[in-house]
């Protein structure tokens, strides 16, 4: 049985409102009974003997099922999330820049946001494997930024999600707890 963090696209914060009571109820009525959620941005992490392949198409179905739109996830072993923390060159936050990391299912879509960041002026990011890439913005500023406005382009919506280092530790652990237990 294999541990996974899936990292729900674009809800709570336009239009797509969904209680993480609810999602979780959601998962577990698909076959993910030991499905948890961390903070309210669509962070959850659960056991499957499916591949990641396979969680990501179920967990994408159940959605659109039970919540009535056009759901994306990105799914990522637990390990993995564990080796992207590792490898992020970032401090969680400081006073003038918070460290994101933009998570993609699709190598090809983030190859084009890492070439558009990089030619940004001043662009500060490390592209941390073919599923992310880890970049900086100024504190209060975030979706003023340049990186930002460029990921959140429609063309980018279908395959990535952005999460703050501090929540990837936070699911990187929680991942960790889940797969401690065993369930």
């Amino acid at each position: 049985m294999g541990s996974y963090a899936v990292f729900l696209r674009g809800i709570n914060v336009g239009g797509i409102n969904i209680k993480m009571a609810d999602l979780r109820e959601a998962l577990k009525a698909a076959g993910f009974s030991d499905a948890r959620t961390l903070l309210a941005s669509g962070n959850v992490v659960l056991a499957s003997s499916l591949d990641a392949a396979a969680v990501k198409r179920e967990c994408e179905k159940r959605l659109r099922e039970a919540f009535g739109y056009d759901a994306w996830v990105v799914v990522l072993d637990a390990a993995r999330v564990s080796e992207l923390v590792a490898a992020c060159p970032y401090p969680d936050d400081n006073k003038s820049t918070h460290t994101y990391i933009t998570l993609s299912s699709d190598e090809a879509m983030l190859d084009e946001l890492d070439a558009a960041g990089a030619a940004l002026e001043g662009a500060e990011q490390k592209r941390l494997g073919p599923e992310a890439l880890a970049w900086l913005a100024p504190a209060g500023g975030t979706l003023d930024s340049p990186f930002s406005k460029i990921s959140a382009k429609p063309r980018f919506r279908a395959s990535t999600t952005t999460r703050n280092l501090r929540t990837l530790v936070k699911v990187r652990d929680a991942a960790a707890e889940l797969a401690a237990t065993g369930s």
